[in-house]
């Protein structure tokens, strides 16, 4: 059994648009939900020691998802660009609250970088708007699915 050549790209677009709705969420969250609002959440990560840098690219990161994944461009390249900030994320919350979502802990955010991975293997999908660049070293052949 194999790779469903016919089914595949419209799965790596299904996995792009809902990551891209999942980074529209957070940033609507951070603007329009949050209490304490935006400047409540920079600074919640500014007194836990973040750099602002870090924030900024957290930022950027959620910012590309949101603008980039939905049409499709670049998607492999912004899925890999947001995985640091994912797994930055599932670090913040897991030395706070552990592993588990029910308890808001790390077990969300590390399926979401899973996710993010998952998209940067399988590549653009199905109406793409701008494709990915072949990764380095790669080259520009694609793989032969398993039959």
């Amino acid at each position: 059994m194999g790779i469903d050549n016919r089914t595949a790209p419209y799965t790596a677009l299904f996995l792009r648009v809902c990551l891209g709705a999942y980074a529209i969420a957070h940033i609507y969250w951070k603007f329009y939900v949050l209490p304490t609002g935006f400047d409540g959440w920079w600074n919640g990560l500014a007194q836990a020691g973040y750099p602002s840098w870090v924030i900024i690219y957290v930022l950027s990161g959620e910012f590309l998802g949101a603008l980039c994944l939905i049409p499709g461009i670049y998607t492999r390249w912004v899925a890999l660009y947001c995985v640091p900030l994912i797994l930055g994320a599932a670090q913040y919350w897991i030395v706070r609250k552990g592993y588990w979502f029910t308890i808001g802990g790390a077990e969300m955010p590390l399926l979401w970088a899973i996710a993010l991975l998952a998209q940067a293997g399988l590549g653009d999908g199905a109406y793409a708007l701008v494709p990915s660049p072949a990764f380095p070293l790669t080259g520009s052949r694609r793989a032969v699915p398993a039959e």
